[in-house]
């Protein structure tokens, strides 16, 4: 049985085509356009999310933040309260990803945890299993609601609500609105400007509510889960399960700019130290069909001579170019340029080798 969104009624108001996403009943779509003109309305105007699926943690006690600085990739040690940091969760002996998250730092003694919904349990666990004593992890998964603002119009909405929008990239408040308790946070995951909200699970379909006829003016839209994950294919930014995963390390994915390399200790720190030290892992890149076709995730890449060079983790049609575009890890030695053929189920699409993005925007305006 799928666990809904405290959201869940108005997605089915709206007539939503709904699936199961990490054990979350989630929107894919709305009714009027789906996912291209969802897609479009977060590009050049606006759109809103629920994102509720996302998981909750909260690290708290005397020396919290050196705890988790002690377990996730990132350090936490450069940056200051009030900023947001993405990080990972490696597995101890392989360096595998078992997570990808955001960590907000609220003091050295308080640091609020956004996980993926699938793994937030796992998370969970094994910072449990390591905690000092005077430090608790709780798993607040079904305490609060969180809705994306994304689009060069997300600031004029969120504002429409009395809420704060003057906040650097990856930073964020905490207010009270008429004493209900809300986080605004300067991030997103679709590579344009945006917000996302974390406020109590009751309180999200009054906000909600709120965020429609905000954005009503700027003919923003809601927006299911199959146009966040065009956006952010379009941005190259990994998704866990593709990009990411047990068997995919940060340094294959080229996640290293999220490791604190100089840090005394982390999950996985040797082995990926020894990883990176050897170079000889395949590495994540970018794929733009130069033909027609899409490609799509666990199909074969091909070089000139027909050798099976690498792998597609995430693949799509991109909206924005009309063109089809996917992530993959290839061998090294296949730089920028490099012409390609992925097998698509017995059909090859002649693709070439790019770097991400494939479409350039603002997040930090």
């Amino acid at each position: 049985m799928s666990l809904t969104s405290p959201l869940h009624d108005r997605h089915v108001a709206l007539g939503a085509k709904l699936a199961d996403f990490g054990g979350w009943q989630m929107p894919i779509e709305y009714p009027g356009g789906g996912v291209l003109r969802e897609h479009a309305a977060v590009r050049e105007r606006v759109g809103i999310f629920d994102v509720s699926h996302l998981g909750n943690a909260r690290v708290s006690g005397p020396g919290a933040a050196d705890f988790v600085n002690a377990c996730f990739t990132n350090d936490l040690g450069k940056i200051a309260p009030g900023q947001a940091q993405y990080t990972m969760c490696c597995d101890e002996e392989s360096g595998g990803v078992v997570d990808d998250l955001i960590q907000y730092l609220i003091s050295d003694d308080d640091v609020f945890l956004i996980p993926n919904a699938a793994n937030t349990a796992e998370v969970v666990r094994r910072l449990q299993a390591q905690v000092p004593q005077g430090v608790e992890v709780v798993d607040d998964h079904r305490d609060w609601g969180i809705i994306a603002v994304q689009g060069p119009r997300s600031a004029q909405v969120v504002q429409a609500l009395g809420l704060p929008t003057d906040l650097e990239y990856m930073s964020f408040e905490r207010v009270d609105r008429d004493g209900v308790p809300v986080i605004v946070c300067r991030t997103g995951y679709t590579g344009e400007k945006g917000y996302e909200l974390v406020v109590p699970a009751d309180a999200a379909p009054g906000v909600w509510d709120e965020l429609v006829a905000a954005m009503a003016p700027y003919d923003g839209l809601p927006c299911g889960l199959g146009a966040r994950d065009t956006l952010r294919t379009e941005m190259g930014y990994a998704l866990h399960g593709n990009e990411l995963s047990m068997d995919i390390t940060p340094n294959m994915a080229k996640a290293g700019w999220a490791v604190g390399w100089d840090k005394p200790e982390f999950w996985g720190k040797d082995v990926l130290t020894a990883q990176r030290a050897e170079k000889s892992c395949r590495l994540s890149t970018g794929l733009l069909v130069t033909g027609r076709g899409i490609p799509r995730k666990d199909c074969r890449v091909l070089d000139a001579q027909g050798q099976e060079i690498g792998v597609v983790t995430s693949g799509t049609m991109s909206p924005t170019l009309r063109q089809g575009i996917g992530l993959a890890l290839l061998d090294r030695g296949n730089p920028p340029g490099t012409a390609v053929t992925i097998d698509v189920r017995g059909r090859q699409l002649e693709a070439e080798v790019t770097r991400p993005p494939f479409v350039q925007t603002d997040v930090s305006g």
